[in-house]
Order: structure tokens, then sequence, then C-alpha cells
């Protein structure tokens, strides 16, 4: 599978901040969030959330419409629409 693009925007002594993009079905790859996070979709969208055992779950996404999750999250995001889809994540340290 192929991963999206993540850009840095801010990486300092409180936080990270992480622009995602991706292609129609690019991932973020499995990964284990070390910080507590929210992440602000920057379009309405639909992700696919696979989890370390393969189930798999959809998330609607709205723009604008921000959600939080505590450190310790195991997953792979992958863009389940057939466009570009983007987001911002805040990762608090």
């Amino acid at each position: 599978m192929t991963h999206g693009t993540a850009t840095t925007q801010v990486d300092n002594d409180r936080c990270i901040i992480t622009r995602w993009d991706f292609k129609p079905g690019e991932d973020t790859g499995v990964h284990i969030h070390g910080f507590d996070y929210a992440v602000v979709p920057l379009m309405d969208g639909v992700l696919k959330i696979v989890a370390p055992d393969g189930t798999e779950s959809l998330a609607d996404m709205k723009a604008g419409q921000s959600y939080f999750r505590d450190q310790g999250v195991h997953h792979n995001v992958i863009n389940a629409n057939d466009f570009d889809f983007a987001f911002v994540e805040i990762e608090i340290k």
C-alpha cells in the first residue's frame, strides 16, 4: 500500500502539527500514537480504520469537525474515498 504525504507544520516542545494528504487508497501506515492527539478534517469524506487484529471500520469525516483521542491508539488509516483527502493532526506533547 502507498502511504500518504505527511508534512510537519509545527514541532516544538509542546506539540506536533502534521498535515496529511492522501490520494485514494493511500494510508498512514500502521502506527501507535505516542501522544494524545486531535484531528481536524479539511473536507468531508470517509476514512477506513484498520485495527491491529484486522478489524475494519469506516469513519465519516466532516470538514472542520475535530475529534480527540488518547495516546496509545494503534491503527492504520486509509483514504476510502475516490478523491484526494486531507486532515491536520495535532499531537500534544
